[in-house]
């Protein structure tokens, strides 16, 4: 009795594994937590990659960097880092479980055609998970081994002693060794997150190899001096990984490009150690949406990205602890005027960048741009990175990132004409390794620009309204948020980031008042600089689908599988209008259902087209195209059949790929007048697209 009693349950139990399904809504979650993981690794991969370089360039320069303890040696420091390295042994404790058990899942369910799907999902995600956490252990190790050898450098103390020349030679010979890598690879050009909201917007694919490339390009920038950030390389790789991971798995267009900012916002997690910011960025930079349904993936993969750079990247906060209060109600007005002026800043920064790029690709008027836009990119990003290295005698925040400098100024340590000239030399500075061809993000400049800005402006309130304003690091803080506000015209992204990374939640009054009003500033001055030309929505609602749809003749409702797949493989969007019994117009039929029964031979003398039929909504020729893609996401589909002329033998079908090539036709009409900038340069709509 016993027995058959466990053989029941047996039974039973397997049947219900073999009922699993995976549809996308339900695995996405899932994946963007996997896609996190794999941004944090990034984030660690990226920063050992820059110290790397760093020390490269300090041991040419023949700067000592010996252990901080002269008094033990070498090999037990390296055995003390490790030992007090962030191991996180929980990591493996609860992930490799999981993903044995997923394995395990996977070999019990028994293959068919709908269960197959389920098995190659589970191998998938388990087999990344162990990935992922092969990966971790050994980068926890290195990040402990370089901070033992002196690799992670505090530039504040290491810059001062470097020899003059060094600054003459590393940045330009990291710009060439970067513009040499880039030179074939032209969409790599770029911030990083501009190329994700295009990805994004226009759902299109991110090279994962392109991702490893911007890493390392970008750690040769930044590692020889180059002005630039590690946000922006971190946020592409995050987002082509997640493009990568969503292609294998199946993911519909729409679950890719949430799972693309995942990836996203698992990179500015990482990044900047902030977790609320990072899932934050992604709703409103990337995805510009804020629904339930989006949540739940950004959210874990912010989660895991900063949990695994926790480990991978120092776990201290980038901005030490201060407990700042509002003095008065009158800061509340210098505040907004620190809003003014980090708009202000940050629209300078963009037409700097823009007009920096067009101008060392030779489309300004004057010999010097002419002659730069003739030489090669190697030797362009070269000269970039020389004018930086120049520029860096005058300021020491130019060299890397420079966010070294944003703690000193938010103690006060850093006096008034160090602060204004550090804001506008880094500007400068970052343009011109951008602009020239380097490779590296936005972020962290701009963020250590308005430091200094809010430094400075601080300094000068508080010596003239001692008692109704707090300390100058006050404003170099908020100076911060109100930057990254107006640069990615993101006021929430600025306000949450600063204020995980303050830790202050006095600070945040302070933060509303000045990300809002910088952010609605340079999005006034941008716009107002923008030539009015139609949107994509107004160009899609005043076409109607007649001017792209292709005619061809639809399938009847009795032709057998054999003949169907015949005609399916001779069309050039896998999809085929059918007609019903009576025939009507009905519906589609799509590639992916018919390789779903074509392993079944036994079907194919028993099915035909109307078995196999998806009944759609009906288009009709004076449909516009905005409806027309309104109802393919709807239908999650990337074609719908359009109705024929009465006694016509034919019909329509629009295809969202002929959309999109109608739609990249008119921005390459739109863009080639004004700017003769050539593909891939950067025409200037980078930073637009990041706000």
């Amino acid at each position: 009795m016993t027995r058959e009693a466990l053989r029941r349950i047996l039974h039973a139990t397997l049947e219900a594994i073999n009922g699993i399904r995976l549809p996308g809504p339900s695995v996405l979650p899932v994946a963007g937590a996997v896609v996190g993981l794999y941004s944090g690794l990034a984030a660690g991969i990226f920063v050992n990659l820059i110290a790397l370089v760093s020390g490269v360039t300090f041991q040419l320069a023949g700067v000592d960097e010996s252990p901080p303890h002269p008094g033990s040696s070498t090999l037990g420091f390296v055995w003390a880092s490790l030992a007090n390295a962030n191991w996180h042994p929980e990591h493996a404790i609860i992930g490799a479980p999981l993903a044995l058990g997923a394995l395990l899942l996977a070999r019990i369910i028994e293959p068919g055609a709908p269960r197959d799907e389920v098995k190659r999902r589970l191998r998938l995600l388990a087999l990344l998970v162990l990935g992922a956490l092969a990966l971790y252990y050994p980068l926890v190790a290195l990040t402990a081994i370089n901070r033992a050898l002196g690799q992670a450098h505090s530039l504040t103390e290491t810059l001062p002693r470097l020899p003059w020349w060094i600054f003459l030679l590393a940045p330009p010979l990291g710009g060439l060794v970067v513009g040499r890598l880039l030179r074939d690879y032209p969409d790599t050009h770029g911030h990083g997150v501009p190329e994700v909201v295009r990805a994004v917007k226009h759902t299109r694919e991110l090279p994962g190899q392109r991702g490893l490339l911007k890493l390392v390009a970008s750690a040769i920038t930044i590692g020889s001096g180059g002005s630039a950030g590690r946000e922006g390389p971190i946020v592409y790789g995050g987002a082509a990984f997640a493009s990568t991971v969503g292609r294998l798995l199946g993911f519909s267009r729409r679950e890719l490009a949430i799972l693309l900012a995942c990836g996203a916002g698992a990179g500015i997690s990482a990044s900047f150690n902030a977790p609320i910011a990072g899932a934050i960025f992604a709703m409103e930079i990337i995805l510009r949406e804020f629904q339930l349904r989006v949540l739940s993936p950004i959210i874990l993969a912010s989660v895991a990205g900063t949990l695994v750079s926790r480990g991978t990247l120092d776990a201290a906060p980038m901005l030490n602890r201060l407990d700042y209060q509002m003095v008065s109600g009158w800061e509340v007005i210098f505040y907004g005027g620190l809003g003014l002026i980090c708009g202000l800043l940050a629209y300078a920064f963009t037409r700097m960048l823009h007009q920096t790029e067009h101008f060392f690709s030779g489309g300004a008027e004057g010999r010097l741009s002419a002659w730069l836009g003739r030489r090669s990119r190697p030797v362009r990003a070269g000269l970039g990175g020389l004018c930086a290295g120049v520029l860096a005698f005058i300021s020491p925040t130019v060299w890397g990132g420079g966010h070294d400098y944003i703690n000193l100024a938010t103690v006060g340590q850093l006096g008034f004409v160090f602060l204004v000239t550090a804001c506008g030399v880094k500007l400068v500075a970052t343009a011109l390794t951008l602009g020239s061809g380097g490779s590296g993000g936005t972020f962290f400049p701009t963020s250590v620009i308005g430091a200094m800005a809010g430094g400075a402006f601080g300094t000068l309130v508080h010596s003239f309204f001692p008692a109704d304003t707090g300390p100058s690091g006050a404003y170099a803080i908020v100076g911060m948020g109100g930057a990254v506000a107006a640069l990615t015209r993101g006021p929430l992204t600025g306000m949450m980031m600063l204020y995980e990374l303050s830790g202050d939640h006095a600070i945040i009054l302070p933060l509303m008042v000045t990300c809002t009003i910088s952010s609605a500033l340079c999005h006034y001055l941008t716009e107002r600089k923008s030539p009015e030309s139609r949107t994509d929505a107004e160009l899609l609602a005043g076409t109607p689908v007649r001017a792209l749809m292709r005619e061809l003749s639809p399938v009847p409702a009795h032709l057998h599988l054999r003949p169907l797949m015949d005609q399916m493989v001779t069309t050039e969007s896998g999809t085929l209008p059918v007609l019903d019994g009576s025939g009507k117009l009905y519906g589609i039929i799509q590639m992916e259902q018919l390789s779903e029964v074509w392993r079944d031979e036994a079907l194919h003398p028993a099915l035909v087209a109307n078995d196999l039929a998806r009944k759609v909504p009906l288009l009709t020729p004076d449909t516009d195209l905005g409806q027309a893609l309104h109802l393919m996401d709807q239908e999650d589909v990337d074609a719908l059949p359009v109705v024929g002329a009465p006694g016509s033998a034919t019909c329509g079908l629009l295809t969202r790929a002929r959309v999109r090539r109608f739609l990249s036709a008119h921005h390459t009409k739109q863009l080639e007048p004004p700017s003769p900038l050539p593909p891939g340069e950067g025409r200037g709509e980078g930073l637009r697209a990041a706000g």
